[in-house]
């Protein structure tokens, strides 16, 4: 009697192991389903090159001439004393209508003399599970470091060439030949919800990791990939090619937004909350 009790207590046992197990996996589907594949989710602005100046409205606000050169993108009117209410009433490079924002980057020059970007190609991504707000209008950020003397991540800004993938990502700027060199700086997408700046631009932002926001951060919102493209002329050598802010590893760019919040609330929506690609919106390839 004891050896079939036992009998009887130990198949009972497997029988709640394997329906465990079963409950398990149940369980587990329904969150696979809830976080498709990130790669690819986004839409692009693609601006066109504004002007250059020696100003800067986040760094340097109503202090005209004190900066390094810069390369601005999208938004006509950037200048030193820009504001939320003047981006807004500006002009814009950008194919985009409703992208008034301003961009910029430091001017590139090769040999002292300045070469303008071709354009920007703008990438609004979406790199985090959670669901992504739209920028507060007036938000500023800058990415990557004016002040940089040795390589930074690539994760945060890198120099190749040609189209993506052609060349490898690298600190210097490369020897692109007849190919178009292009900048990336990749800018934070966690907001802190709380203040549209901070005292060194940045610490209201942060970068996340593997799907997730940081804490302090959680506010998930796009995040932006910024690539100018430049046509160089003839180059001696290397080192003739340089950035305006100093050191070649010192690449960084600066973002206000001055969007129509209508029309990036719902590209933000309609696109990236979607999980779909939604293109450049240029009247051959709208999607969005």
């Amino acid at each position: 009697m004891r050896g079939l009790r036992g009998r009887a207590a130990f198949g009972a046992a497997i029988v709640v192991c394997i329906l465990l197990a079963l409950g398990a996996r149940a369980g587990a589907a329904p969150s696979a389903r809830q976080a498709p594949p990130l790669n690819g989710i986004n839409f692009i602005s693609v601006c066109g090159f504004s002007h250059r100046g020696n100003d800067d409205p986040i760094v340097y606000p109503d202090r005209p001439g004190i900066s390094h050169d810069h390369s601005f993108v999208g938004n006509v009117s950037t200048d030193a004393s820009s504001t939320l209410t003047t981006l807004r009433a500006a002009k814009t490079t950008c194919q985009r209508p409703g992208d008034t924002a301003a961009y910029w980057a430091p001017t590139l020059l090769v040999a002292g003399t300045p070469v303008p970007p071709l354009d920007a190609i703008v990438y609004y991504r979406r790199l985090t599970d959670a669901k992504l707000e739209p920028f507060p209008a007036g938000l500023k950020m800058v990415a990557g470091d004016s002040h940089a003397f040795t390589p930074q991540s690539l994760l945060v800004t890198y120099w190749d060439c040609g189209a993506v993938g052609e060349t490898p990502r690298g600190n210097k700027i490369p020897d692109c030949g007849a190919q178009n060199l292009r900048l990336t700086v990749n800018f934070p997408d966690c907001w802190n919800g709380k203040r549209l700046d901070s005292i060194d631009h940045k610490r209201h932002m942060a970068y996340s990791r593997n799907g997730r926001c940081p804490p302090g951060h959680k506010v998930a919102v796009p995040a932006i990939q910024l690539v100018y493209r430049y046509a160089l002329p003839p180059v001696e050598k290397l080192s003739d090619v340089y950035l305006a802010s100093g050191s070649p590893f010192s690449a960084h760019a600066d973002f206000i937004n001055a969007w129509n919040q209508a029309a990036l609330t719902k590209l933000v929506t309609s696109c990236l909350n979607q999980y779909r690609h939604c293109g450049t919106g240029s009247p051959s390839a709208r999607r969005a």
